[in-house]
């Protein structure tokens, strides 16, 4: 089933060829930003809670995240008043990226942290659900759907303010966990079987890839943010050189294959089907390898930073680094499982070694960790090359001609 709408006056609504515009990746620029932020207060906490109290704040960067590739999908963002509010939302973005060091304790002086960030949130909430409202034109049915999301932010933002407002940052962060959840509960719970819009397969697959390539540039920051606090020597080389293969196979499990097959397979789906794969696999899925990558990037830098020491890790640095690869392993795990209906073993299987050698990994110097973990990332990737190799060459040749298809439609349209 496909949607012909006629377009608000300045909102053109978008079809199969699109794909992601310079101000979309302009856009993200922020996040780049808020999620360097995020990992530093970790690592200035260095605590459990402090970790909870980030990856809070980073549900909320990914939901404010996504609903813009949502609202990028449905309409031309760089055009007419939609790129104003866009500009609007960027703002707003910065703010809160900006005030995330005094998210849960304010600082001495100037305004109300806490509470900026949460006005500042609501700003680029409301914005976008303004906008994609407006850019729904004349659809009734995704009208309604984006009113009944409109509600499960209104559920949440009472629990955020208040959060804001209490004086114990233990119980703020509770607080905001609890209206996280009502927001993305309550929203998958009025979008399943929905009437949400895909109208781009390619641009969606392409956002959502380049928001992981954003992540893991946030983590070779890292990487230098590690390096630069001691003189260059050949550990602090080595430690840089294994850090950035991290990186590597990172992307390599991701976009070797995965990302590929996953366009190919929500090109292939229509309607609710495409909708559902979208909700599910991306804009859900996919915050576990977002999370994965930044606590990857916090325990490299972490390793970076004693990388010359004889000492054990340790397990905050270990559980981060470990913890991270792990958590984006079995995140890609249950992604390929939504997209293609069957399990990978080999990356659950790899996820569940990887994090229960953490333990191990604490009790070994810094170096020696990370030398390890690449290592068993490098296995990982040779094994499944190995034994997926057909499968691999068909996904690759499939996507060149879907490629070239997407190209030749976008050049009938013009």
């Amino acid at each position: 089933m496909q949607w012909r709408l006629a377009p608000a006056k300045g909102f053109r609504v978008s079809d199969e060829a699109h794909r992601v515009t310079t101000f979309e990746l302009f856009f993200d620029l922020v996040f780049v930003f808020a999620f360097t932020q995020v990992t530093q207060y970790m690592a200035a906490t260095h605590s459990a809670i402090g970790v909870l109290q980030a990856l809070t704040i980073l549900t909320l960067l990914w939901w404010s995240w996504v609903s813009y590739a949502w609202l990028a999908n449905q309409t031309h963002v760089d055009e007419g008043g939609v790129k104003l509010g866009m500009a609007v939302a960027m703002i707003a973005m910065f703010v809160v990226a900006l005030v995330i060091p005094e998210a849960y304790v304010d600082l001495p002086g100037g305004l109300f942290g806490p509470l900026v960030l949460v006005i500042a949130y609501m700003v680029v909430r409301v914005t976008h659900l303004t906008l994609y409202y407006i850019a729904a034109a004349e659809d009734p049915p995704l009208r309604r759907q984006i009113l009944r999301t409109s509600l499960a932010l209104v559920a949440g933002s009472g629990f955020l303010i208040a959060g804001a407002l209490v004086a114990d940052p233990l119980l703020q962060t509770w607080l905001w966990l609890i209206a996280l959840v009502l927001d993305v509960l309550l929203t998958y719970l009025t979008s399943s079987g929905g009437n949400w819009r895909v109208h781009s397969a390619a641009h969606w697959a392409e956002r959502f890839g380049l928001v992981i390539i954003l992540a893991l540039g946030e983590s070779i920051v890292a990487i230098g943010v590690g390096a630069a606090r001691e003189p260059v020597s050949v550990p602090i080389i080595i430690g840089s050189a294994l850090a950035m293969l991290v990186s590597i196979l990172l992307w390599w499990i991701y976009f070797d294959t995965t990302a590929l097959a996953a366009e190919r397979e929500l090109a292939r789906l229509r309607g609710v089907e495409r909708a559902g794969l979208a909700i599910d696999g991306y804009t859900y899925l996919h915050l576990l390898l977002i999370a994965g990558i930044v606590l990857a990037a916090l325990g490299v830098e972490d390793v970076i930073a004693h990388v010359e020491d004889a000492k054990p890790l340790g397990l905050f640095g270990a559980a981060a680094l470990y913890g991270g690869v792990s958590c984006y392993l079995a995140g890609i795990g249950f992604f390929w499982l939504r997209v293609a209906r069957r399990v990978k073993w080999l990356r659950f299987g790899a996820a569940v070694l990887v994090l229960a050698a953490t333990p191990v990994a604490a009790l070994l110097p810094p170096l020696v960790a990370l030398a390890v973990l690449v290592v068993a990332g490098g296995v990982l990737i040779v094994v499944e090359s190995v034994r997926y190799a057909e499968h691999r060459r068909e996904i690759r040749e499939a996507h060149g001609h879907h490629g070239a298809a997407v190209s030749d439609s976008a050049t009938d349209a013009s």
